[in-house]
């Protein structure tokens, strides 16, 4: 029995009531989102024996945020996965995407589940290579499935499965065209193969075994995007639509199936263009839960892009999206390393939880309503304390730590809060000799601004 199927015969699991807690909600709101697809719950149950804290993923919940990690072909420095899973977990991450894509990523993926409290979730096309030690035209519906029952077994809670992008949408693409044409690696993969060998594409194929596995193992299906604009040009074009329509279809067979569905998305796009697609993903995908990454705004940001992600990840959780992607500094680069994960993943959270106020996600407020306290109260341990990098804050303010208790250097003795403090506790504010040039001669200008004492006068 998975999560849907519990919450549609009105069984409250205690996945559900954990999410209820976590997001202070009712258990019944939960059930009832679970049940109607609406919230997703990625929980397969051999992760939850090796003690995974349930996450919810959905309407009325707060926005979530995923860490991309993995090895890679170049860089198969395993030691610096590990320290990235520590940074993930450490600032608050609610998701780890295991992207290995190069020799034997099993040890890996199996170490990270029974590690990790965290959803993990992974792409099983990029695994099937490696995996199976056969070249791409040579994978077969039924290998894919091999691979798929491995990560299903090994208790990966989601997996990204590029099933959307048939031989429809192809001959969209085909006909359409694009500037950036397609950036999804595991679009690209599916492309290769349905293109040399001129079959269908295995996942859409075959999805209704693919269903089986899952369902047996409680597996959310995140249902790729493959059609993602790769640029601000190509976004929302006839191609990503396309695809989109499919995941439609898709979502509601797994739904029919008992398998829980997230719907992933872009991608690049003009800032003006991201509500209006969030909407049209929750239209034509009947409001299942959407995960996006970024959307990046513009594609000039190299080496600030997770800078230019967090705009558009603030926007899109605005506007319905349940579930953020980082994007490290190091995108279109190079693998991030351990600092590009960690700035990476604060920006995404400072997108999602800007997202989460503006969308009145109820408590959104209550951690800045607490900063702005100590703010007022120039109190330095509680503001560090509501922050979501408590770490990065302190090492700034002691790189110029201030003459006076109470101020930074910024302001000094003018801080707006120390003044009003002082003076609405019936104390004496005098700012003359603290100034620059206070120590003039009597017959020189006090300078510009300064405050002169009735003494001096």
């Amino acid at each position: 029995m998975t999560q849907m199927d519990a919450a549609r015969a009105g069984i409250i699991t205690v996945q559900i009531r954990q999410v209820a807690e976590d997001e202070g909600r009712s258990p019944e709101f939960v059930l009832d989102g679970v049940a109607q697809g609406r919230i997703a719950i990625p929980a397969n149950v051999r992760h939850v024996d090796l003690g995974l804290h349930a996450c919810g993923v959905g309407a009325g919940l707060k926005t979530k945020v995923n860490v991309n990690l993995g090895i890679s072909g170049d860089i198969q420095n395993a030691p610096q996965e590990w320290e990235k899973v520590a940074v993930a977990e450490k600032y608050g991450a609610d998701a780890i995407m295991d992207l290995s894509n190069s020799g034997k990523t099993r040890p890996f993926r199996q170490q990270l589940i029974a590690k990790t409290p965290l959803m993990v979730g992974t792409v099983p096309m990029y695994d099937a290579i490696g995996y199976l030690d056969k070249p791409l035209v040579k994978l077969t519906g039924d290998d894919i499935l091999r691979v798929i029952k491995a990560h299903a077994e090994d208790g990966v809670d989601f997996m990204t499965i590029h099933a959307g992008f048939n031989r429809r949408v192809l001959d969209t693409f085909l006909e359409t065209k694009r500037l950036t044409n397609i950036v999804s690696r595991g679009g690209s993969l599916i492309f290769g193969l349905m293109m040399t060998t001129g079959c269908e594409n295995p996942f859409y194929e075959r999805f209704d075994d693919i269903l089986e596995i899952l369902h047996e193992y409680d597996v959310t299906i995140s249902l790729g995007d493959a059609m993602r604009g790769g640029c601000t040009y190509d976004a929302t074009d006839a191609s990503e639509v396309a695809e989109l329509v499919e995941l439609g279809k898709l979502t509601k067979r797994a739904w029919d199936a008992g398998v829980q569905v997230v719907v992933e998305g872009p991608g690049h796009m003009a800032l003006d263009e991201v509500a209006a697609n969030m909407k049209l993903e929750k239209r034509l995908c009947h409001d299942a839960p959407f995960y996006v990454l970024g959307p990046l705004v513009t594609d000039i940001g190299v080496g600030y892009d997770h800078i230019t992600a967090a705009i558009g990840g603030a926007t899109a959780a605005m506007s319905g999206a349940d579930w953020l992607c980082y994007v490290t500094p190091a995108e279109h680069l190079k693998l991030p390393d351990v600092n590009d994960v960690r700035e990476g993943l604060i920006a995404t959270k400072i997108a999602a939880h800007a997202g989460d106020i503006a969308k009145g996600i109820p408590g959104a407020r209550d951690i800045d309503n607490r900063m702005s306290d100590a703010r007022r109260r120039v109190n330095w341990d509680d503001m560090f304390a509501c922050a979501l990098d408590p770490e990065r804050a302190k090492e700034i303010l002691a790189l110029a730590p201030p003459e006076e208790d109470g101020t930074c250097t910024m302001c000094g003795k003018m801080c707006a809060a120390r003044t009003v403090n002082r003076i609405m506790e019936g104390l004496t504010v005098d700012l003359g000799d603290d100034l620059p040039g206070a120590d003039l001669a009597e017959d020189d200008e006090a300078p510009s601004g300064a405050v002169v004492t009735e003494a001096e006068e």
